[in-house]
């Protein structure tokens, strides 16, 4: 019999982890406190409790209510110390999971009315992240990642401004929010603005609708990666063409459910993309609301998928190959991830 090995040890990236959504629960509730912030019900009721809150975002109303109380969450932040507060504690949680590096995914514009503007935010966001990072021993990287919700100027604007700070921390360039909502041609212009500027192309697709968005990603936004990615596994030729392209697919299996795109943790895709030979990297996505960290998405694939420990180093390899960090931090990485398999 095969010995199980601890997942929390095996060294891995991180490449799909939301600002706002990396808090802990009692760092939200001590900051509404502090601040004076009236959460929303249930989500005052989920963080006291543990346990998240019923969420279901397959259709608009549900996904409204999902932004809700992520804006929510994310009113608790107003000042410099609170996103260093929150850069720190997400490296600590992440360390304890066994991740290496992290890229760590922020619109900076939601922040910027309290932050002074769009630069200073971002200017704290990537202090608070090189800080971290040297106090920690954590690889943290920034993907900076517009909203299909606004307007696709909005998203050039952020795609400069990702590039102009590209030697201080800001490795890609993402695109977030309902995917329904917005066309992925409409950010052409962005992406090719990011990938000039030598940024990794990350967009969402492939959650909330159908193989579409993630060729929609491919052919008009030339991705590295895709975030999520799992409705790719309806369309045999689009895997094929994933695996032939070695995109990597950031799968969150957690949230899949939490947020409806699968009744249950067996029913995301994950073996069917992992034998098709797609690469992919496990994320948590937004922790503060669906209830788990890295590791416990190496958890489902061990319990749900029947992943080998074998097979688990593989998925911690692949996250590493499809990272942006550097050659020699991925060498420790992949080293480490031999190490695991070895003990």
């Amino acid at each position: 019999m095969e010995r199980v090995r601890d997942v929390s040890a095996l060294p891995k990236a991180h490449l799909h982890l939301h600002f706002t959504g990396s808090m802990r629960p009692g760092t939200v509730l001590e900051l509404a406190d502090k601040y004076g912030v009236r959460l929303p019900e249930s989500l005052a009721e989920a963080l006291v409790s543990g346990e998240p809150p019923q969420l279901r975002a397959t259709d608009e109303r549900g996904w409204f209510r999902f932004q809700r109380l992520y804006d929510a969450a994310r009113s608790c932040l107003r000042q410099p110390e609170d996103i260093q507060r929150l850069v720190r504690e997400a490296a600590e949680e992440d360390l304890k999971d066994g991740s290496g590096w992290l890229e760590i995914q922020v619109d900076p514009t939601s922040y910027a009315p309290r932050l002074g503007g769009l630069i200073p935010a971002l200017e704290i966001i990537l202090d608070a992240v090189e800080t971290t990072s040297r106090e920690t021993g954590l690889g943290m990287r920034v993907l900076v990642a517009a909203n299909r919700m606004k307007h696709p100027l909005d998203a050039r604007t952020l795609a400069r401004l990702a590039v102009r700070f590209a030697d201080r921390g800001v490795v890609g360039f993402g695109l977030s929010n309902d995917e329904r909502r917005g066309m992925a041609r409409d950010f052409d212009r962005a992406f090719a603005i990011a990938r000039h500027g030598g940024l990794l192309s990350a967009p969402h697709g492939g959650e909330l609708t159908g193989p579409a968005s993630v060729r929609d990603c491919l052919d008009d936004l030339e991705a590295n990666r895709i975030g999520h990615g799992v409705r790719a596994a309806e369309d045999p030729r689009l895997l094929k063409r994933l695996a032939d392209r070695g995109v990597t697919c950031e799968v969150c299996p957690a949230s899949n459910v939490a947020l409806g795109v699968y009744e249950k943790p067996e029913d995301v895709p994950l073996r069917k993309l992992f034998e098709a030979g797609v690469p992919l990297a496990l994320g948590a996505d937004d922790p503060l609301l669906f209830g788990s960290r890295l590791a416990a998405q190496y958890d489902i694939a061990r319990r749900h998928h029947a992943f080998t420990d074998r097979e688990l180093a593989e998925l911690a390899r692949q996250s590493v190959r499809g990272s942006a960090a550097p050659e020699d931090v991925k060498a420790r990485l992949l080293a480490g991830v031999d190490d695991w398999l070895a003990d």
